[in-house]
């Protein structure tokens, strides 16, 4: 399988804390790659990373085989890159209609139906699982070529997690690439094609969910 998204060696600081320490990984392009760890592991780092949101101070974050280093934020999410955090990922002034680029609030991504009656109302008086799910469908609308998710469940109920996850296989299956961050696996990412845990900023496993559970036994 081809890579979408390499990490080569890399180390990131936040002032004197160093979070990501020589990390290694590879996520293939095409697939869904799940980031496992506590808080504190280092996974959020990495999708931060990925998307430009900080930058390394050592190693190489490579993207369709090209470094990355010097390309902005922003210049990243023109050539085809989403990250929808864990938290605050919604205009809270903005109606769900605006912060889904909606010109007319008549349709919706078809995954979250929860939110047709919501399209007038500003996202900030929303619930937390509400604005995940806007901006979640947000993301989803844009039809990114990578697409990271920070524990993109958080708040939302047992049920639309799962139909989330097949959706996020679904774009898999489309010839897009889905990254995301979880404490725990799933059965219902069980299917993903590679699962990377993080530990104290370190790869403590790569591979195949089969391969992790046989590890937990």
């Amino acid at each position: 399988m081809s890579a979408e998204v390499e990490l080569r060696g890399v180390r990131v600081r936040y002032g004197l804390l160093e979070a990501l320490h020589g990390v290694d990984l590879a996520c293939p392009a095409g697939r869904v790659t799940v980031l496992l760890g506590r808080n504190g592991s280092g996974r959020t780092t990495v999708l931060r990373t990925v998307a430009g949101v900080v930058r390394p101070s050592a190693g190489q974050v490579l993207w369709q085989g090209r470094e990355t280093a010097g390309l902005d934020a922003y210049r990243r999410a023109r050539a085809g890159l989403a990250l929808v955090p864990a938290e605050r990922g919604v205009f809270g002034s903005l109606t769900v209609a605006e912060n889904l680029g909606l010109s007319e609030p008549g349709t919706v991504e078809p995954s979250f139906p929860e939110l047709l009656p919501l399209l007038t109302r500003r996202a900030g008086t929303l619930s937390g699982g509400q604005q995940q799910m806007v901006a979640l469908a947000r993301a989803l609308l844009a039809r990114p070529r990578l697409l990271l998710l920070d524990e993109p469940g958080r708040g939302l109920a047992p049920a639309v997690v799962a139909r989330l996850h097949e959706l996020l296989f679904r774009v898999a299956a489309e010839g897009r690439t889905v990254v995301l961050a979880e404490q725990g696996l799933p059965p219902t990412l069980e299917a993903a094609a590679v699962v990377h845990v993080l530990r104290r900023g370190r790869i403590a496993f790569s591979g195949e969910p089969s391969e992790l559970r046989g590890l937990v036994r």
